[in-house]
């Protein structure tokens, strides 16, 4: 059966199309800078690795998370494609469009907004891989497939909130996706495989359990918020909220100029990207960063220099300063220290003393 056979019949599933109420704009938020910037830079440069975020209840993480798809660039895909497929990278196709592909050689496309997709707590694995119609594969020899949250995500971002508090099976198949770049839905010998690269962004207050090691392992950034004592802070956090729910409207046009700002910010920063340098000696400095504090793996190091491209491109420089990797530091390696399975995680104070020795 050829590629195009093989996906005959997919469409996308009614239960995606949903009414959203207008979201609150990132350019709104007040305080709470670590957890901004972690986001800004993985819109940035996805293959950072996506951003936890913990802290108090109350304190913004889920409006943050979903302000942030008003900042999204618009990218390419292919028209009409259930899974976003980039139609200028065929190794990240799904088989339908793989089999067009050869056949017709070139593909229509379009532009679409990335997407910032939330994955309830209570989600079925079928809601989240999709589903595939078995009776129909039967009997008609096609696969008609009801792609799932995993679909709908691709190259965009996909949220979690409470994280700790997701089921272990369906951290598996978080994993098993986020390490492959695709989904594989198997059902009686049908099967249906499509891409789904997404970047993962989870919340949780750390009160309410630990997440699993892999999984926290897996993000790229660690944010850790908390409640802002400042008064005034404070007080212009309920005047701005306040305004937003009277009429969220005016309350967005009176925002649009900061959110117009962000938006060419993170444009010209993913444009300039692939230029910026880090030094060797300042590399290796990094490297020794995090050979001091025994962290496992090079998933640390790595993280680092992402992000400290990122931010680098981020304020329009061409160079990765020292500055730039211990403002990322923190976020990249608090999850990842060694510890004791009774402590939690560290506030960071091993990583400014560490930073204070070698950066």
């Amino acid at each position: 059966m050829s590629n195009s056979r093989k996906q005959k019949g997919i469409k996308p599933s009614p239960a995606l199309e949903s009414w959203e109420t207008p979201s609150y704009p990132f350019a709104a938020l007040v305080g709470q800078d670590e957890m901004k910037l972690a986001l800004i830079l993985n819109v940035v440069s996805p293959n950072i690795g996506g951003v936890i975020i913990f802290g108090h209840r109350g304190t913004g993480k889920s409006t943050a998370v979903r302000a942030l798809a008003d900042l999204l660039p618009a990218v390419w895909r292919v028209k009409g494609c259930p899974f976003n497929c980039n139609p200028d990278a065929a190794r990240e196709m799904c088989d339908d469009c793989n089999g067009r592909l050869e056949i017709e050689g070139d593909l229509p496309r379009e532009r679409a907004c990335i997407r910032v997709v939330d994955l309830p707590l209570g989600s079925t694995e079928d809601r989240i891989c999709g589903t595939l119609d078995i009776e129909r594969a039967l009997r008609e020899g096609v696969q008609a497939f009801e792609p799932g949250l995993l679909a709908r995500a691709n190259r965009g971002f996909l949220y979690i909130d409470e994280v700790n508090l997701l089921e272990d099976h369906l951290v598996d198949v978080l994993l098993d996706a986020s390490a492959s770049g695709f989904n594989i839905v198997e059902r009686e010998g049908v099967s249906v495989r499509h891409p789904s690269r997404f970047v993962l962004v989870g919340s949780g207050n750390p009160e309410e359990g630990e997440l699993r090691p892999q999984l926290l392992d897996r993000f790229g950034l660690h944010a850790k918020i908390e409640t802002i004592t400042d008064l005034d802070a404070r007080v212009e956090i309920v005047e701005r909220r306040d305004r937003f729910e009277r009429d969220p409207a005016a309350f967005a046009a009176e925002m649009e100029p900061e959110q117009k700002q962000i938006r060419n910010r993170i444009a010209r920063a993913k444009k300039m990207l692939g230029s910026v340098k880090f030094d060797r000696e300042l590399l290796k400095k990094t490297a020794g960063l995090c050979a001091s504090l025994s962290v496992d793996g090079h998933r640390g190091e790595l993280t680092i220099a992402r992000a400290a491209k990122a931010l680098a491109a981020f304020e329009r420089r061409s160079k990765v300063a020292p500055d730039d990797v211990k403002r990322v530091a923190k976020m990249a390696l608090r999850h990842r220290l060694r510890r004791d399975p009774l402590e939690s995680i560290d506030s960071g104070s091993r990583i400014d003393a560490a930073l204070r020795e070698i950066v």
